[in-house]
């Protein structure tokens, strides 16, 4: 299987421009909660979506990234987020929408609510036609098969992946090849994941010089 790192490089070396300086987000505005496909907002800017497990930390991860603690809802049960969720964010280059999608796997929500979840993130990431790229969060310490599934089901829909794993300050520096290993074999991928911390900020500067390098990618807007 290639991996995401590989399709996203392979997209990113056929640019023209080169890419200076560190990106830099000025500015994060929520600007929609979706629960169907016919609440989706019009595709004006591209979008990123992050996605994963219920308990990998999502929403700290992406306050970490925006600069902003209360952008996304943490809470202590996992899925809080039950809906598609579109931020607006302002940088030193690209305008884009950061698109939060429900967590998948652990989440301690009604089953009906669940069930509604699957078709709804499947419309979104296989027909938005705006949509640059995925960030999967997986945890640092374990993969769940659902990270692999999900992984693999991007790659099939020829979505460039980013693979972030989170919690990076629970993995010690002499343990950190050892998960690296572990995450490339249960994921099934050949290029390392990115570890992020959103406690201490490790990762953070990296995954966005990586965002700003998925955003200059060519994909006309419908």
């Amino acid at each position: 299987m290639q991996d995401g790192g590989e399709l996203l490089c392979s997209f990113i070396n056929e640019k023209k421009e080169l890419i200076v300086g560190a990106f830099k987000i000025f500015s994060a505005e929520f600007k929609a909660s979706c629960g169907t496909v016919e609440q989706f907002l019009k595709p004006t800017l591209p979008e990123v979506a992050i996605v994963g497990r219920s308990n990998v930390g999502k929403s700290s991860a992406i306050n970490c990234l925006v600069n902003h603690k209360g952008l996304a809802k943490v809470g202590k049960t996992p899925g809080k987020t039950q809906t598609i969720n579109f931020f607006e964010i302002a940088t030193n280059g690209p305008r884009f929408m950061l698109v939060d999608l429900p967590g998948y796997g652990f989440a301690k929500v009604p089953e009906r609510i669940r069930e509604l979840w699957g078709p709804l993130i499947e419309a979104y990431l296989s027909k938005r036609q705006n949509l640059q790229g995925v960030v999967v969060l997986v945890d640092s310490r374990r993969v769940q098969e659902s990270d692999r599934a999900m992984v693999e089901w991007l790659m099939g829909l020829r979505i460039p992946v980013m693979v972030v794993a989170t919690k990076a300050d629970k993995i010690t520096r002499g343990n950190r090849q050892a998960a690296l290993r572990e995450l490339r074999e249960g994921l099934d991928m050949e290029e390392d994941p990115l570890f992020l911390s959103a406690y201490t900020g490790e990762g953070k500067q990296m995954l966005l010089d990586q965002l700003r390098e998925l955003l200059t990618l060519d994909a006309p807007l419908p």
